[in-house]
């Protein structure tokens, strides 16, 4: 079997900024879905990085010899809600909440905030779990986790469709605009999960 990149999701829009990054590696990007892996994940971490790590090493008990195994957990923090929704971004509000009405909630819960006291970033950490190298000075598994951030602050209305999650409210001042109505070669330019692929990107190329 070929070398694979497996990354743990199972959402389109998040695999179309994955592959375009990852692209100069040359090596097949696929999701969970794509590469016929079911597998309940409990994601218990305290943190951005131990949930990644959970996802990817579920994956990669699933996975097969040669394949890499990509896993992101991502979120938003916001300063004055004290960094809330954070590691629950995802599951804020219930899993199958619309992130329409996430967003709501938020302008609501910043009513009368003003812009400085309104900061806020976007968190990637991607755990990558590796196939063994032979030979026996070699760990069994090889394992690393990065992490991406960009800084920006909640704006006063959803704009943008080029995006998903929170990034209709999610505002850069260097661009003026939420990261949903930026290009796409400029949101993964600046992007969180840019950030975070581009250094996994780096690592990869450096162990592979």
């Amino acid at each position: 079997m070929s070398r694979r990149i497996l990354f743990a999701t199972g959402n389109e829009g998040k695999m179309r900024e994955v592959r375009m990054i990852l692209e100069d590696l040359n090596i097949p990007v696929l999701s969970m879905k794509e590469a016929g892996i079911e597998t309940d994940i409990d994601e218990n971490g305290s943190t951005f990085e131990e949930n990644a790590l959970i996802k990817a090493r579920a994956v990669a008990d699933c996975a097969g010899p040669e394949d890499i195994v990509l896993a992101d957990d991502s979120g938003l923090e916001i300063d004055y809600l004290n960094k809330e929704p954070g590691i629950y971004s995802a599951r804020y509000m219930g899993e199958d909440t619309s992130y329409r009405i996430k967003n709501a909630n938020l302008i609501e819960r910043l009513d009368g905030v003003p812009k400085e006291k309104r900061t806020a970033r976007f968190v990637c950490a991607i755990a990558a779990v590796l196939p063994a190298k032979q030979g026996e000075n070699e760990p069994k598994e090889r394992e690393f986790v990065v992490r991406g951030t960009v800084e920006g602050y909640i704006g006063w209305e959803e704009r943008g469709e080029n995006g998903f999650g929170y990034d209709p409210i999610f505002y850069l001042d260097e661009y003026g605009c939420s990261t949903a109505e930026l290009p796409s070669e400029v949101k993964n330019r600046v992007s969180h999960r840019g950030n975070a692929l581009r250094l996994c990107e780096e690592r990869l190329k450096e162990l592979l």
